[in-house]
């Protein structure tokens, strides 16, 4: 069964990067810019889920949420927001909101906030590659028996190359999923934070699991080769 999603978001940026998240895990994506058009979509049922900006032109995300749950419609609601003030978060919840999510976020966060609303495509098992498990759920990690200890962010990135394992990520495409759509940071960051997985869940295993495929990206594979033998590039 498709999982539907209403996204109601006026950012471009959020839009593109959430609504090819979700879809790229098998949910269908509606998408309103406006918040009388997302009550609208609301109401109009068919939807497992909702993700509300608060700052909508037409009707902010409170007041669509508070009518929303007025009018009866019980799918999870998840604010996603730059409001994230204390007070702003307990208003959000008091109105009916399921959970709430500040910007800058990250889309491998925003994800398992959503599986953990709705039993949707992903599924929510531990992933697997060769003996190393991740529970990004959990923030859990393991090399056969032993136990890695993994920070919130070297778990969002490990978690996008494991849904993406066999296959290139783009640096830009790490930093977007893990960083998050928004997200300024340097771009170089993602070489730190490769080098940072390597030192943790490679080398001590004398594993080579984490490859780079020079001036394309980083993948998640086997022996530590790429197709041209190099697994050096960008200094990480």
């Amino acid at each position: 069964m498709i999982l539907r999603v209403l996204l109601v978001e006026d950012e471009v940026g959020v839009v593109t990067g959430v609504r090819r998240a979700l879809e790229g895990e098998g949910y269908q994506v509606a998408v309103a810019v406006d918040g009388r058009v997302g009550l609208d979509l609301l109401l109009a049922g068919g939807f497992d889920v909702a993700i509300l900006d608060i700052l909508l032109p037409g009707m902010n995300g409170y007041e669509l949420c508070r009518t929303a749950r007025r009018h009866g419609v019980r799918v999870p609601i998840l604010m996603l927001t730059a409001k994230a003030g204390e007070w702003d978060v307990a208003e959000g919840l008091d109105l009916g909101a399921d959970d709430y999510i500040t910007k800058p976020f990250s889309i491998v966060e925003l994800l398992a906030r959503v599986r953990a609303r709705v039993r949707g495509p992903a599924g929510t098992a531990c992933l697997q590659f060769g003996d190393l498990r991740l529970d990004p759920d959990a923030h859990r990690c393991w090399r056969g028996a032993a136990e890695i200890d993994l920070t919130g962010r070297e778990t969002s990135l490990l978690t996008v190359l494991f849904r993406h394992a066999g296959r290139v990520v783009p640096k830009d495409r790490l930093l977007e999923l893990a960083w998050g759509p928004a997200d300024l940071s340097d771009p170089n960051i993602v070489e730190v934070y490769i080098g940072r997985l390597r030192r943790k869940l490679d080398v001590p295993f004398s594993t080579g699991d984490i490859q780079t495929v020079r001036g394309v990206g980083y993948r998640l594979g086997s022996g530590g080769t790429t197709p041209g033998g190099s697994t050096t590039g960008w200094g990480s």
